[in-house]
């Protein structure tokens, strides 16, 4: 019998709404999915717009603590972790009370809403084995846990172009009452920072960092139905799309937006190097498809085409559910979740860093302003 004492991770959770519940999941089920866990980690407080839907939420899904303020779970010191999942513009505040305090910290994206509250976040000092992180979960995705192996083994070679979107079809409907998402007012942006983040997020991770962006934005519908029923004057952009160069000369394109009619949840990207390329789509989670333009041309094609690689469930260190089985959505968040907590746990680095939130933040930024001067490139800062 084994009676080693497991580390205990306890988790105050900020918001639940769509993230806060993923979270939860995410941290509930990882003993399912990894064997061995060197740490026990639980939602030990939930903190939400109010004391009531604090206690409803605590009651449905068995969390100790309720609260009715976040500082109750920054301050309490059987906390280890703060996750952030409340809407962008309680971020800044958030953070520099967290950090203050000690705690581990684990925030959605986008960091914050400006580039200067990012920059002054990722500069504030940290404690020795404070680990702290961004939520890119697409990162953890298995196809691009792939798709990172074969750009580091310079299977692609020098990359020379990409391509990448992430479009829905939530604000296609004029009709349909606009979320907090798309009020600038809470969110702090529009499309950009809420689907724009994760593309130029995946886009860097994969191709390198952006050194100049240039953006336009788009609102189709300038008046549509606000969260009482009433004609709301739209505040933010609706869709977003840019050109980009990365540090290393690699060219491409990025569209993010919620007007597609006919779409789900598309992210997807093409990455074109000097010796093959790469293509996905989220809705093909279990995919990853590989061009090596290494092999033969001949005779007639050789061996060259777009090779489906089978990535379906093969994530390092998962133990269930089978590794033939299907990809899904949560699967990102859950890989993501547990390497988070494991770098807690060891206190190790973990990335995505609140600094890869702040660059993030500088190259949407720049692309807002671009947006302002007609779609000028402009250098990131």
């Amino acid at each position: 019998m084994n009676t080693t004492q497991k580390k205990q991770i306890r988790i105050g959770l900020l918001g639940f709404g769509a993230m806060g519940r993923t979270h939860t999941w995410a941290v509930r089920n990882l003993p399912f999915f990894y064997g061995a866990l060197p740490f026990e980690a639980i939602t030990a407080g939930i903190c939400t717009t109010s004391l009531e839907k604090s206690r409803r939420v605590a009651e449905e899904f068995q969390i100790p603590l309720a609260v009715a303020s976040e500082d109750e779970l920054i301050n309490d010191p059987t906390i280890d972790v703060i996750d952030i999942c409340t809407p962008n513009i309680y971020h800044f505040e958030t953070l520099k009370k967290a950090l203050a305090a000690g705690k581990h910290v684990l925030c959605e994206k986008p960091l914050c809403i400006s580039s200067a509250q990012a920059e002054e976040i990722a500069a504030l000092p940290k404690r020795d084995g404070q680990i702290t992180g961004m939520v890119f979960n697409n990162r953890w995705l298995a196809p691009i846990l792939r798709a990172k192996q074969l750009v580091e083994e310079g299977r692609l070679g020098r990359i020379l172009s990409f391509q990448g979107s992430y479009l829905h079809n939530s604000a296609a409907d004029p009709n349909r009452p606009a979320g907090w998402k798309q009020d600038k007012r809470v969110c702090g942006g529009g499309v950009l920072f809420d689907l724009g983040s994760h593309v130029i997020d995946l886009m860097s991770f994969l191709c390198g960092r952006i050194r100049e962006i240039s953006g336009m934005s788009q609102i189709a519908y300038p008046t549509r139905l606000g969260l009482d029923g009433g004609a709301w004057e739209t505040n933010a952009d609706e869709a977003f799309y840019m050109t980009a160069i990365t540090e290393d000369g690699a060219m491409g394109t990025m569209q993010v937006g919620k007007l597609q009619v006919g779409t789900n949840d598309e992210l997807s990207f093409e990455i074109y190097g000097e010796k093959g390329a790469l293509r996905f789509s989220l809705m093909e989670p279990n995919w990853l498809y590989f061009y090596d333009a290494t092999l033969p041309a001949s005779p007639i094609c050789g061996e060259r085409g777009f090779t489906k690689l089978e990535c379906v469930g093969r994530y390092p260190d998962m133990i269930f559910p089978s590794p033939k089985a299907p990809a899904g959505w949560l699967y990102g968040h859950l890989a993501s979740m547990h390497a988070y907590l494991s770098a807690v746990c060891e206190k190790n680095p973990f990335y995505p860093s609140l600094e890869d939130g702040a660059y993030v933040q500088a190259v949407m930024e720049t692309a807002y302003a671009s947006d302002t001067q007609k779609g000028v490139r402009l250098t990131v800062k």
